[in-house]
């Protein structure tokens, strides 16, 4: 059978899922494939050019999964949605987050949807350059706090055992503040996470008073 794109590409989310970034190579993924890693060179010319097209991947799949703004969403429920989204898709797989970031786009079709989201801002009062800062101001934010917290949770379900709140407070156990804030440095990551991207639309908001 034919090797194709597709099939290299959700091969090497699997074994991300698996191995990790670091561990992540074209002789991995070759090796998941029973190929030699010179087949993949036919289609991606270095382990780069293959997570471009990883982070492609997600991205597609989480628009048709929570679709793209209409008419009728405001422009919080866009930046909420947008937050929230991102976050879930980076954490749907291992290092997702460190995988995604500074990654090149291969798909021309997800401007599409940046459009409608930049409408939506826009229709509400905001320069169009100014909804693009405020979008990619959530971005860098979701992708920065997700980096974190897969370092303390690589997967959903498990937890690096270094990253524990109690060893940290005992820790600082002569700096009550730091002491004391354990668990807002190595936990309540869904709370926390919630906080920060109301903080950001809460500016967003105060922008377009101004």
């Amino acid at each position: 059978m034919a090797l194709d794109r597709e099939t290299v590409i959700r091969t090497a989310l699997r074994v991300l899922d698996e191995v990790g970034l670091d561990g992540l190579t074209l002789r991995k993924i070759a090796a998941e494939l029973n190929v030699q890693a010179p087949a993949l060179y036919w289609h991606f010319k270095n382990k780069r050019d293959l997570l471009d097209d990883m982070a492609t991947t997600l991205l597609v799949d989480s628009l048709a999964k929570f679709g793209v703004p209409t008419e009728s969403t405001s422009w919080t429920e866009l930046a909420e949605s947008y937050g929230r989204g991102l976050r879930d898709m980076l954490r749907g797989h291992r290092d997702g987050a460190k995988m995604f970031a500074g990654t090149f786009l291969t798909d021309d079709s997800v401007y599409a949807s940046m459009e409608r989201a930049i409408g939506v801002l826009t229709g509400a009062g905001f320069s169009p350059q100014d909804a693009v800062r405020g979008l990619n101001t959530i971005y860098c934010y979701t992708i920065g706090f997700t980096i974190e917290e897969q370092a303390v949770h690589p997967r959903p379900d498990e937890r690096d055992e270094r990253y524990d709140a109690s060893d940290r407070a005992e820790r600082a156990a002569d700096l009550p503040l730091v002491r004391d804030t354990s668990d807002e440095v190595v936990g309540n990551f869904d709370e926390r996470f919630e906080h920060g991207l109301q903080v950001i639309i809460r500016g967003l908001a105060r922008a377009t008073d101004d």
